[in-house]
């Protein structure tokens, strides 16, 4: 500790009245002050922003740096509005400053920082992208100062192409500022966090110092090889309930006098579970996604400040916002991850004496396995590895005209160098640029390159606002009560047939629609009692991996999953591994033809995206309008055992990428600007499971036929 700034120090013992730092705090000191990339790993509630911050603020103020040095980026803009009361704090021990942009920051904020530029700087990805390519803003002098950058919640980024997109900003970031930038990830427990590592540290990986810091993975030095490691700690209930409004009862009957944060994992439920609680008389508030900020931030401040509650989220609340004293965490069916469940579970046991806690109710039987797959592998101390999607020729498309709009014109034998040789958006993105160029997105004059007219007339709304995201928002329209803003919700609510008047569910409450301004996408409402309807496209349910399905076939084999169980959840899951006996063998898989013939199943257990691998890889013998499924795959009603054998003898070594449909191509952002045959391959690569498929084609196959 006495590395840090003394005057800083003097603010941790006497103002915050620590008397120590916590172990990530301790260990993190070093390394960042001798700008190491580093991962910081731990659970929820752990002083990750401080395990940052305390160091780069001591460096800041013995190298005398100047101007913005530091970026603090987040995923979620409520996080960040979270986090600006505490930077502010300690930079201004410094007599340093902290501020604010993303996209609720208004002009007038803008200017303001742009003069006096913060020395912290907490923003997101897209807002970086903005000011890099707006006009209003010098980014070499802005940006000219920088020698640091945090990213919060890194495995959030890492497994999608918003982690592409951050990457790609960042190197350009760095080519800006003229400096190599020190790189410092925080995140939660990941299953691979050395090659979490590798990743945040870009083009820069292999060549500068790296390490991970994660004091609570550390193994005892008393632990013998191989031996079997412990539940992890927490108090873990599973209940089986039926449907949402027994949970609402259960809810409402357990734990008065609380305060219980309560996971969905859709608007939908968290709507409709918000209703039911609220006619119970308990003080409910709602979160998510389709809210209006300023209806989100009341419940979540009414939420930290009160006591005997209920708040109803998505994973909009999953990420370290502070909802205050939290007593309890309630899980309605299963989150899609165990990392998910980790950051969840994190949000309780933060006072001293208590311990962190969840209980599961799950709606019905696929919720129940779900959990209890969940919670199997849980116990076993297993994370899913973050992996970042692969190809994302589509980001460097995007990338490539956002370089154009920051620069203006970019050499056409120069434009790679800006992301240093980072695997995507170096020299093999050339074939793309020849199509961009090819195209009209970009136009070439005297070697040079600059935006083209298709780009205006694509991205160019706005001051080419779309061109700044790289996720695809689903349509909705706001609903306004007066003036104030509810939310938002999907247009089809507002087209669909219906009996009477029509009634939205929203804030979970019911609304009157009386008037659709059908241009500008917006409705009016008037509140009533009762009667409404929530609904959101939500792009499809997520897909379950190789991992928790094989779990899933554990449980069913009879692995029960070290928690506490009710009599109900203990009584279901007994009925559906006896309904499910014909499914699972612990020899291999089974390939089941149903009683009429009609129907040949090949139960893998292995996930949705090895079965699209396997079902495209064995064509020849896979029923063609088969829809995908996490645990089996339809095979042809007249497949023989020696049909499947010439068939499969071979198969693991000419593996298949899946069939795209060009429709699927709508969800994926700026595939417009490749050409067609990339845009389905990289939709294909990132829907492929090669090497989980290989291995279930090494495995027994039995046939069952249960025909007269």
């Amino acid at each position: 500790m006495e590395r840090l700034d003394t005057v800083l120090l003097h603010h941790i013992v006497n103002t915050l009245g620590w008397k120590t730092l916590r172990p990530l705090q301790q260990e993190a000191i070093d390394p960042l002050l001798s700008g190491t990339d580093t991962v910081l790993l731990a659970p929820t509630a752990a002083g990750k922003t401080e395990a940052a911050a305390f160091p780069l603020l001591s460096k800041m103020a013995a190298e005398h740096w100047t101007g913005t040095s530091v970026l603090y980026v987040c995923p979620l803009k409520a996080l960040l509005n979270n986090l600006l009361p505490r930077l502010e704090t300690y930079t201004s021990w410094l007599g340093r400053t902290a501020a604010l942009w993303h996209g609720d920051i208004s002009q007038p904020q803008r200017k303001a920082i742009l003069r006096r530029r913060p020395d912290v700087l907490l923003t997101t990805p897209e807002s970086l992208e903005s000011m890099l390519v707006s006009v209003n803003v010098d980014h070499h002098a802005f940006f000219g100062g920088l020698r640091a950058i945090v990213v919060d919640e890194v495995h959030a980024f890492a497994g999608d192409d918003r982690g592409w997109h951050l990457l790609a900003v960042l190197e350009r970031l760095q080519r800006v500022a003229g400096r190599p930038l020190q790189r410092i990830g925080l995140s939660a427990t990941v299953g691979n966090p050395e090659e979490l590592l590798h990743w945040l540290q870009g083009s820069a990986a292999g060549t500068r110092p790296a390490r991970v810091i994660a004091p609570h993975l550390r193994k005892p030095a008393h632990t013998p090889p191989g031996a079997a490691s412990a539940p992890p700690p927490g108090d873990v209930q599973l209940d089986y309930v039926g449907s949402l409004s027994n949970a609402a009862t259960v809810i409402a009957a357990l734990h008065r006098g609380e305060k219980r944060l309560v996971f969905c994992e859709s608007r939908r439920h968290v709507e409709e579970l918000g209703e039911t609680l609220r006619a119970k008389g308990i003080t409910t508030f709602l979160s998510h996604a389709s809210l209006s900020v300023d209806e989100r931030r009341r419940a979540e401040q009414a939420f930290a400040d009160a006591r005997d509650c209920v708040i109803v989220s998505t994973s909009t609340l999953e990420l370290g916002i502070d909802v205050g004293d939290l007593d309890r965490v309630i899980q309605i069916d299963a989150p899609h991850t165990v990392a998910s469940f980790l950051q969840r579970i994190g949000r309780t046991g933060r006072r001293p004496n208590s311990t962190r806690n969840c209980l599961f109710l799950t709606l019905d039987d696929g919720g129940l396995l779900s959990a209890a797959a969940l919670l199997l592998q849980w116990s076993r101390g297993w994370v899913e590895p973050v992996l970042p999607p692969p190809e994302p020729r589509h980001i460097a498309a995007q990338q490539i005209l956002a370089l154009c709009l920051q620069e203006h014109r970019i050499g056409d034998n120069l434009w790679h160098e800006w992301w240093g040789g980072l695997g995507p958006f170096g020299p093999a993105a050339a074939p793309i640029v020849r199509h961009l160029v090819r195209e009209g997105y970009l136009d070439q004059d005297g070697g040079m390159l600059f935006i083209g007219p298709e780009a205006e007339r694509r991205f160019g709304h706005r001051h080419f606002m779309n061109l700044t995201a790289v996720f695809t928002a689903a349509p909705e329209f706001t609903v306004l009560n007066g003036r104030t803003e509810i939310g938002r919700t999907d247009p089809t609510l507002l087209t669909e047939q219906c009996a009477g008047p029509r009634r939205l569910l929203l804030a979970g409450r019911s609304w009157q629609v009386t008037y659709i301004d059908w241009h500008r996408k917006r409705c009016f409402v008037e509140p009533v009692d009762g009667g409404g309807k929530a609904k959101w496209n939500s792009g499809g349910l997520p897909m379950a991996s190789f991992d928790l399905a094989r779990a899933a076939r554990e449980v069913l084999l009879g692995q029960t999953p070290p928690v506490a169980l009710t009599k109900r959840a203990e009584g279901a899951l007994a009925q559906l591994r006896e309904e499910s006996a014909e499914t699972v063998h612990p020899g291999g898989n089974l390939i089941i033809r149903d009683g009429a013939g009609k129907d040949l199943q090949w139960w893998t257990w292995a996930g949705h995206r090895t079965n699209l691998t396997l079902a495209a890889t064995l064509a020849g013998i896979a029923d063609p309008l088969q829809r995908g499924d996490d645990l089996y795959v339809r095979l042809r009603s007249d497949l023989t055992a020696q049909m499947w054998k010439e068939a499969t003898v071979d198969a693991a070594d000419r593996l298949c990428l899946p069939e795209v449909d060009p429709r699927a191509l709508n969800g994926l952002k700026f595939s417009a600007a490749l050409p067609q045959r990339l845009a389905e391959a990289t939709l294909a690569a990132r829907l492929a499971d090669l090497d989980h498929a290989a291995q279930v084609l090494t495995e027994p196959a039995r046939f069952v036929d249960f025909r007269a």
